[in-house]
């Protein structure tokens, strides 16, 4: 299992005919989290014409946008439209639009509000969470270097090591891995290692993903 949502807060700005138009991109976890995030970007956008708003989160798998006065479809449907093609979950965005002047007309607001929406994307770091259970395992240092030439064919992230009487390595193994990884660790040291399994949880693999 696996899904896709940033790091951080990011700003990113689009300027068409003279309006403003500002995306503001959160990582959240639920839906009070997401409104509690847009009423902040109004209250500090207060001179604002508009504040649209979108966002998904995995929690009870809730989406939901708003135009906030702008044309029907012109607005809050492209910004969700741009989170959902870049498969984003857990995450809000704000599009505050400042008005120059000039009218934009339906496409050009759809281009102006998906525009800044994907600029925004485009600078966020992306997180690419994985399903992975925590492993800790202990072994002789005769068995070290076999053990560690196996361990990148299972796209592991190891959090830390110990190189006491034993070697010790703590893992993050996803989850449809963990059976085969557990059975090759076994017959590899003719089963002389420990492997203690952990909780289950997600993790950030985006550096493996990048490595593929």
């Amino acid at each position: 299992m696996e899904y896709r949502t940033i790091t951080d807060p990011i700003t990113a700005t689009l300027v068409e005919k003279k309006s403003e138009f500002i995306a503001s991109l959160f990582p959240v976890k639920t839906s009070e989290e997401a409104i509690g995030c847009i009423e902040d970007v109004k209250k500090n956008n207060r001179k604002a014409r508009h504040n649209v708003y979108a966002y998904i989160v995995r929690d009870q798998n809730t989406s939901r946008y708003s135009d906030d006065g702008e044309p029907q479809g012109t607005a809050g449907m492209p910004v969700l439209d741009v989170l959902m093609k870049n498969k984003l979950t857990d995450i809000c965005c704000v599009v505050t639009r400042y008005f120059g002047g000039i009218l934009l007309g339906g496409g050009g607001l759809v281009r102006a509000y998906s525009g800044s929406t994907s600029l925004a994307v485009q600078k966020s770091k992306i997180m690419v969470m994985r399903e992975c259970i925590a492993m800790e395992l202990t072994m002789d240092y005769s068995m070290y270097g076999k053990v560690s030439y196996i361990l990148p064919q299972y796209e592991i992230l190891q959090t830390s090591s110990d190189f006491g009487n034993n070697v010790s390595l703590s893992l993050l193994v996803q989850t449809n891995f963990a059976v085969k990884l557990k059975e090759d660790l076994i017959n590899l040291t003719n089963g002389q290692i420990k492997i203690t399994e952990g909780a289950m949880k997600f993790a950030d693999f985006s550096e493996i993903v990048k490595k593929l």
